[in-house]
């Protein structure tokens, strides 16, 4: 199955959900990072909830940014998704490997820590992005953003995310998201039903698995309650928008001494980006094109 999102609302839009599978990025991710198991399941749970969150925005060029921070190996996750289905992101120590939970499953909690704090920040394309912080509440990801909707946007929200590696390949990997909007929220027992179904997934990953489709698995969620789907299925990717002029500006932004630095000890750069690893390498071409504009600059002032 393609990696794609799939948009509904039911109840006669009381409910919103979006479905989204992610496989192949994450296992992109996986491979472009050098990935753990956990490090695949944890950054593979942010990227999915990423395009999840991202989706409910307005506009294509609205991206949404998950910083996660907690006291756990792995260091901190960040995540960078878009509006228009393109994710990216990456994990500050992604050899960590830990042995399975309690419950037999990568313990991805232990991996992250509990204790830390969720960063999510919305960017609409215009005007101030808007920031929210929360504590982290197990480090599993989805219990935290779960967490992150209730507190900050104050949407009762169910959340189910799910990686699922085998040989060293992601065979699965995606995400449901149902909220129940505000002209619903105050009928409990619409609230406590949307929990229960969701609960009785027992997972999404083990639904792709299966072999069933992502429309299929939203149908059986909310298809009795006046299920409609909105637009089509939008494809989602790994997608970094790292380019050598990028790369070149970041340079410059070091100055004409270090750049002339690089240019006598190292005869070049070479940098990484974090996001997708990608290696530029600024030759002395580069370099000294870099230094000529300092001083065309210069000679203009």
């Amino acid at each position: 199955m393609a990696d794609q999102l799939l948009r509904a609302t039911a109840a006669e839009g009381g409910i919103r959900a979006v479905g989204v599978v992610t496989t192949h990025l994450v296992q992109e991710a996986r491979q472009r990072h050098g990935l753990s198991y956990v490090a695949t399941a944890a950054l593979g749970r942010t990227m999915t909830a990423g395009l999840l969150l991202a989706s409910s925005m307005k506009r294509t060029e609205a991206r949404v940014n998950i910083r996660v921070r907690g006291n756990g190996p792995l260091g901190s996750l960040l995540v960078d998704a878009g509006r228009d289905g393109t994710v990216r992101g990456y994990v500050e120590n992604p050899g960590v490997e830990l042995p399975p939970n309690e419950k037999g499953k990568l313990d991805v909690g232990g991996a992250v820590g509990a204790e830390g704090y969720l960063y999510v920040v919305r960017d609409n394309g215009y005007g101030y992005p808007y920031c929210s912080t929360v504590g982290l509440v197990s480090g599993e990801i989805g219990d935290d953003l779960t967490a992150y909707l209730v507190a900050s946007e104050q949407t009762p929200s169910a959340l189910v995310l799910g990686v699922y590696l085998q040989a060293g390949e992601v065979h699965a990997a995606g995400g449901l998201l149902v909220q129940v909007l505000p002209k619903a929220a105050r009928d409990e027992a619409l609230v406590a039903l949307l929990e229960e179904r969701v609960a009785s997934l027992q997972g999404f990953t083990p639904q792709l698995r299966a072999g069933r489709q992502l429309g299929d698995i939203i149908q059986g969620v909310l298809g009795d309650l006046g299920l409609e789907w909105l637009a089509e299925t939008q494809l989602v990717r790994f997608h970094c928008g790292c380019t050598m002029d990028r790369v070149l500006g970041a340079i410059k932004i070091l100055g004409e001494t270090e750049i002339r630095s690089m240019l006598v000890e190292d005869n070049g750069a070479e940098v990484t980006c974090h996001f997708c690893g990608q290696v530029y390498q600024a030759g002395p071409d580069h370099l000294e094109q870099l230094l000529l504009d300092f001083q065309t600059s210069a000679g203009q002032s």
